[in-house]
């Protein structure tokens, strides 16, 4: 990429081996069945820059690989996709975590992570390098790197020195365990932040939208985006309410469907857009995502979102 980028995200990036139609009832004593059984790059910051550069955003990636097959693989599908993977962090001490998951007739998942998933590198070193960027993407508060307030202080404090627009997604612990609380000093460096609804529940302890979002907005986040799965998106700051419903579609497969969702958020915003016309398009990014296998598989241009947009009555 010979110009800066627009975006950069930072996070997981992994292998998913995704799991269709498990049937539990074994056919041996150690034997068991599938419908279908696929290999597919994955990971937060994976997830989301590859969708980002397919809507045309410039975009670029920090994350950590091991020197290993599932780390080639993820670096080949984040270059075929436009990403710029200069900033790629490999090591032979760490392998790439790869994450079994099981996908539901419905597109819902379970998934099992390993300690590779653990690493806790450290993007706050890069700060020269990732401060040329218009905006950047957590990809996943709460999980590593972001389970660390010292690292989530250091690369905030650096991008807002930088004058760069803040997204970060939510994931629910899996190791290390924090709460908001942790993370007030940091919080209000924050300019978009977008759980779902059991990670809004989870960390604000509310069982409505509406409350929801009045705690991440009373730690001084800015705008809170609540996505409601089959209920569409709730979106929140200090002047405006927004519902807007969920797109019409058959979903298949839910993996990374959130990624998605907020790679199109970013993009429109830093296109210009209203948050309103950004969260329209943000949804029909998630919604295509759920049409096809793998969280990279759906989505294909920001050409076909607006087409895709068109055949919906909302």
């Amino acid at each position: 990429m010979n110009r800066n980028p627009d975006l950069i995200c930072m996070g997981t990036a992994l292998v998913d081996s995704i799991i269709r139609g498990f049937d539990p009832e074994p056919v041996s004593a150690s034997g068991y069945r599938a419908e279908s059984g696929t290999l597919s790059v994955g990971g937060e910051a994976v997830n989301g820059a590859m969708a980002a550069a397919k809507l045309g955003t410039r975009t670029a990636i920090l994350c950590s690989l091991g020197e290993d097959a599932a780390g080639d693989m993820v670096t080949a599908a984040l270059e075929k996709s436009g990403v710029d993977t200069g900033l790629i962090l490999r090591s032979p001490e760490h392998p790439t975590p790869v994450t079994t998951m099981f996908v539901n007739p419905d597109g819902t998942r379970r998934s099992i992570t390993n300690q590779a998933h653990r690493y806790n590198f450290h993007p706050e070193r890069e700060k020269e390098r990732y401060a040329c960027a218009k905006a950047l993407i957590l990809g996943s508060l709460f999980r590593a790197p972001f389970d660390d307030p010292e690292i989530i202080r250091s690369v905030l404090s650096a991008a807002k020195a930088a004058g760069q627009i803040v997204f970060a997604d939510t994931k629910l612990p899996n190791f290390r365990v924090l709460g908001l609380k942790d993370l007030a000093a940091s919080l209000p460096m924050i300019d978009y932040i977008t759980p779902n609804e059991d990670e809004a529940r989870y960390y604000s302890g509310k069982n409505t939208p509406e409350d929801m979002a009045d705690v991440f907005l009373g730690y001084g986040i800015k705008n809170v985006i609540i996505k409601l799965g089959a209920e569409g998106c709730y979106f929140k700051n200090a002047e405006t309410v927004l519902r807007l419903p969920p797109m019409n579609i058959i979903a298949v497969d839910a993996t990374g469907a959130g990624d998605n969702f907020l790679a199109g958020f970013a993009s429109e915003i830093l296109r210009g857009s209203t948050p309103e016309a950004a969260l329209r398009f943000a949804n029909a990014c998630g919604a295509i995502c759920t049409t096809a296998v793998g969280a990279g598989t759906g989505l294909k241009s920001r050409e076909q979102v607006l087409q895709f947009l068109e055949t919906q009555k909302v």
